[in-house]
C-alpha cells in the first residue's frame, strides 16, 4: 500500500525533509523569471544590469540562478530597483 496515498505534495515533501529547500528554490525560480521578464521589457542586458549594480556579470548570473537561494534582501532590493521594479515580500 502507498504510504502517501491521500496526502498532498507538501505533506510528501515535509515527510521527506525537503519542503523548505524545494519551496526556496521554487520562489527563487519565480523571482529569476520575473527579473528576466523585466529585463526584456526594459531592454536591459545582463552586462548593462551588472554595470547598473556595479558588479560583475557572473554575480548577476548567481542572482538569477534558481538553485542559488543564498541571496540577501539587500541584493534583491538593488536588483529589483535596477530593472525598474519594487521588491515585495509577504507572509502568506
Amino acid at each position: 500500500m502507498n504510504r502517501y496515498s491521500g496526502t498532498n505534495f507538501d505533506d510528501f515533501l515535509r515527510e521527506e525533509g525537503i519542503l523548505d529547500e524545494v519551496t526556496a528554490r521554487a520562489h527563487k525560480r519565480l523571482l529569476a523569471l520575473q527579473v528576466k521578464e523585466a529585463m526584456e521589457v526594459s531592454h536591459i542586458s545582463k552586462v548593462q544590469l551588472a554595470e547598473k549594480l556595479e558588479t560583475s556579470r557572473s554575480q548577476i548570473d548567481r542572482l538569477l540562478d534558481p538553485d542559488n537561494t543564498a541571496v540577501t534582501l539587500e541584493s534583491l532590493e538593488r536588483l529589483a530597483s535596477a530593472v525598474g521594479r519594487q521588491l515585495r515580500i509577504e507572509l502568506a
